[in-house]
């Protein structure tokens, strides 16, 4: 099938020497395989991990395996439809908003902007207040008289994530990247292992795999689990991590899509199936708290959990600092020059400091996750693609169907999931106040 492509270029499109000599000195210099592992990192983070055994106790066997092989077949499908217009219009763009803003004009880099940020930061608060979790449980462990609490350990992964915080862009973060993918590849291995071992030891019996008998929360929670398979998904930085890549980009990019999905279905799959079956409907909304040990065990897990939310964190904080740092950057001097390096400490100083405040104010993990899935990445990796795919290239009537289909149906999907998520935030509001010490 020959596909026709329009050739416009599009102001808003251009990929200028302000751009360059600021963040975009490192498009074109990364391998495919770099691209996998960008991918892999910002995807499959323990914060995705480790609901889905919780995702599938909400929505039972069936239900759980059908959204969770819908989700893993329409993002990838998605990813590659997004990849192919890297170069539309003869221009390489470099950045989400750029791209849609050159399809869909002012609306399209408006709309992406928005729902860019709002997962961007959502996924952020999300996974600190895991980090912070899982280094305050390992502390726990080993000091139990310990007076520190949630907060001290927010802090202080936040203070940690201030200082990579100064390295200028996607690209100088592979090394970083790589070992947060190393770490999720033995996360999820070990957490399946501990899973398999514990359910052995089980008695069987006494396990449920049915629902509970509030009608009103076991529909809540479904709706949480479909916005929280989305989040498991989420991935808002597909152009600029192909940004990254050399030419031939598209060719490159789809394999390093492939590899990133490879690794992400057969992991995820075994998390969530594993530990559904270990625990049932009892199973914890981080299944790691379910594992019972051995204590070497649950902190090497969540030793891994930390080393691999070190990368995700750092690539959603990038569509954030570069909006600032374009507009305060010398754009006629380097990104590490001592302007532009004060700049950037300025920018991510700010961001810190509100990011660690609201984790710090509301840790409630589990209700963030469900909501960020549906209102952040459920647009960004359901919708957006198909209309764009759309909007820039003609396809027989039987392609436009079934992707006018899709975004109708994870419309109503990430409607669902918003429903489901502020169902539970208010419900849990009631229960806990501010700065709680979960």
């Amino acid at each position: 099938m020959v596909v026709e492509v329009e050739q416009r270029v599009f102001p808003l499109a251009a990929v200028g020497p302000k751009q360059d000599s600021i963040t975009q000195a490192h498009v074109g210099k990364g391998e495919w395989y770099h691209a996998g592992y960008h991918l892999a990192t910002t995807i499959a983070t323990p914060a995705a991990y480790a609901p889905l055994p919780w995702a599938f106790a909400m929505l039972t066997w069936p239900g759980g395996i059908i959204a969770f092989v819908i989700g893993v077949v329409i993002t990838w499908y998605n990813s590659l439809l997004l990849a192919s217009l890297h170069e539309y219009g003869g221009t390489r763009h470099t950045r989400y908003k750029d791209l849609a803003g050159a399809i869909l004009g002012r609306w399209g880099l408006c709309s992406t902007v928005f729902f860019q940020q709002v997962a961007s930061l959502g996924n952020n608060i999300t996974i600190q207040i895991v980090a912070g979790q899982a280094i305050k449980a390992i502390y726990k462990a080993y000091v139990p008289a310990g007076s520190m609490t949630l907060q001290h350990f927010i802090v202080i992964f936040g203070a940690a994530q201030l200082l990579l915080s100064q390295l200028p862009n996607i690209h100088s973060l592979r090394g970083l990247n790589m070992a947060s993918t190393i770490a999720t590849l033995c996360f999820a291995t070990l957490v399946t292992a501990m899973s398999i071992i514990t359910g052995r030891g089980m008695d069987r019996t006494s396990l449920c795999y049915g629902l509970g008998s509030d009608e009103r929360a076991v529909l809540m929670s479904a709706f949480a689990a479909l916005g929280t398979i989305a989040f498991s998904f989420g991935d808002t930085v597909l152009p600029e991590v192909q940004a990254t890549v050399k030419a031939p980009s598209q060719r490159n990019m789809y394999k390093g899509v492939s590899l990133a999905y490879g690794v992400i279905t057969i992991t995820y799959l075994a998390v969530a199936i594993t530990g559904y079956w270990a625990f049932g409907y009892a199973v914890n909304p981080f299944v790691v708290y379910s594992l019972p040990g051995p204590q070497w065990a649950v902190t090497l897990a969540l030793l891994l959990a930390v080393v691999q939310i070190m990368g995700c964190y750092q690539i959603y904080t990038r569509p954030t600092y570069e909006c600032i740092e374009l507009l305060l950057a010398r754009h006629d001097e380097g990104p590490m020059s001592p302007w532009n390096a004060s700049m950037r400490l300025l920018i991510t100083s700010v961001y810190m400091l509100v990011v660690t405040t609201i984790c710090c104010m509301i840790p409630f993990f589990i209700d963030f996750v469900a909501l960020v899935g549906a209102l952040g990445f459920t647009p960004l990796d359901f919708i957006l693609p198909v209309l764009l795919f759309m909007a820039a290239r003609k396809t027989p009537l039987w392609w436009r169907l079934i992707n006018c289909f899709l975004a109708a149906a994870y419309t109503v999907v990430g409607v669902l999931g918003c429903v489901g998520a502020f169902y539970f935030i208010i419900d849990h509001a009631r229960t806990y106040k501010l700065f709680a010490d979960l």
